[in-house]
Order: C-alpha cells, then structure tokens, then sequence
C-alpha cells in the first residue's frame, strides 16, 4: 500500500493510525533519505501507541536506542550512526524485537539480516518539497492482515491511497 502525505502534520497523523493498531512484540522497519520524515512518522507511531507525551520523541542518534514507557513500552532505535550491520551485533536488538513492547527502527536497511522475518516495513521518499508517500509492505501473516486491514480504512482518514498488487 502506498500513502500520500502533503506535510509533516500528516505523517504524524498516519504514523498515529498505524500505531494504533500495533501491540507489543510488534517490529516497525524505516527506511529512507535524511530528513524525509522518518523520525514525524514515528512521533506518530508512539503517540498511536499510547505515549501520551510522544512531542518529546526525538532521534536518539547519539544515544542509538530510546525508551518510552506508555501502556505500551515504545522503543525507538535509530541506526543513522551505523557504517555497517556487525556494528549492530552487540546493541541487544533482538531482546527488544521480541520483547514487551512496541519497536520502531529507523535506518533498518543497514540490518538486513538481524530484523525479524515478520516485520512491518515503512518507506517513506520525497515526493515533493513537503510532500511524501509512504509505502507500507506488511511481511509475515500478521503485518499482511494489518495492511489490508488499514488499507480498507485508510480513505474514511481522508488520506489518499493506492493499493499495490503486492498483497
């Protein structure tokens, strides 16, 4: 499925929708260019998730992983920092991909091989000056039903969509 965002409110807003629907033990994979909205996608992510204070959500690419606690914990992990994947090795990812709460990873190209087989994977690229889509692909039975299930409410959310053959 592919979604069009005219600004960053909008991201935020689609990221919301999406994260209302996650629970934990769920992995949400970003890709795309600097600066194209990843780091708004995933505010709305968290607050969708149940992170009532999800303004003070930034890039912890110093820190490599934030945590938030919330109904729900959110982990926010952004890999920006990262030349390649063995730098990723001893970071613990996979106790927060299988554990108790919800995971959003930015930059989740530059490990390929440590993401879960079941992912949700969010590209977002530039359309525009501060236009986006952002293509959701769901990988793995639970992630697919979500898409579809998204998909089919997406236009009541006023937001325009086009569902690829993909699925």
């Amino acid at each position: 499925m592919i979604l069009y965002s005219q600004n960053p409110s909008e991201t935020i807003r689609i990221g919301k929708r999406i994260g209302s629907r996650l629970k934990a033990g769920d992995v949400v994979a970003l890709m795309g260019e600097l600066g194209v909205g990843k780091t708004q996608f995933i505010k709305g992510l968290a607050q969708g998730g149940g992170i009532r204070k999800s303004t003070y959500v930034s890039s912890p690419s110093f820190t490599i992983i934030n945590e938030y606690q919330g109904k729900v914990p959110f982990y926010h992990i952004d890999l920006y920092r990262l030349r390649e994947e063995k730098e990723a090795e001893g970071l613990g990812l996979e106790e927060y991909f299988l554990g108790e709460g919800i995971t959003a990873v930015e930059w989740a190209d530059r490990i390929p091989s440590l993401l879960p087989e079941e992912v949700l994977r969010i590209h977002l690229h530039y359309t525009g000056k501060n236009t986006r889509s952002i293509e959701i692909v769901g990988k793995g039975k639970r992630y697919e039903e979500l898409v579809k299930k998204f998909g089919v409410r997406c236009p009541e959310s006023g937001v325009r969509s086009k569902i690829l053959n993909k699925f």
